[in-house]
């Protein structure tokens, strides 16, 4: 009983009066007394029933749990745990000895129209020495677009940065020359 001799509510669990049996809930819960055979026995303490172990291995069975599933899930977790790691720390050692070997800049220096139909190019190519360099170098209108394109072929230079210079033939007059990008070939 509960408080001024209302029924104790439990949460969303039926209380269990001594003779009755809760059954699972995809079952029919009725409120009517068992007939045992035997008296019940008395329990070592009435706030904590024992546990049913064929009821608990039932839902084990049902749900997927054995002995083994918290073992194979910490593994599992380990192991992707371990695998993140790794690959993360190749991915710092390789960004720590990449270097500046590969790397790569161009730089607009200036451009001179030289009439309607064409304009130089002057630019700047930083690489390691001894790198060749493929660089597109292009003309644009007072529309930006674009009036004159070549790639041009650069040797190996003994310097760090070396500035060259490219005429280009334009189908209009230009308003401007740049790099428009420089890679490795």
């Amino acid at each position: 009983m509960g408080v001024d001799g209302q029924e104790a509510q439990g949460h969303g669990f039926l209380a269990i009066r001594a003779g009755q049996t809760l059954l699972p809930c995809d079952q029919d819960n009725r409120t009517e007394s068992r007939v045992a055979s035997t008296p019940p026995a008395a329990s070592p303490a009435p706030s904590t029933p024992a546990p049913d172990t064929a009821r608990s291995s039932h839902l084990d069975d049902r749900y997927g749990r054995s002995p083994g599933t918290r073992r194979r899930r910490t593994v599992v977790a380990v192991s992707v745990a371990v695998a993140f790691v790794v690959v993360f720390a190749a991915w710092v050692v390789f960004a720590a000895f990449d270097g500046d070997g590969s790397k790569l800049e161009s730089t607009d220096v200036g451009y001179t129209v030289l009439d309607d139909r064409s304009v130089d190019v002057q630019y700047t190519v930083s690489v390691q020495p001894g790198t060749e360099v493929s660089c597109a170098v292009q003309a644009q209108n007072q529309k930006f677009a674009i009036v004159g394109w070549k790639v041009v072929h650069l040797p190996a230079a003994a310097n760090h940065s070396t500035t060259y210079t490219t005429s280009l033939a334009t189908s209009e007059r230009a308003v401007t020359g740049l790099i428009y990008e420089c890679w490795l070939p």
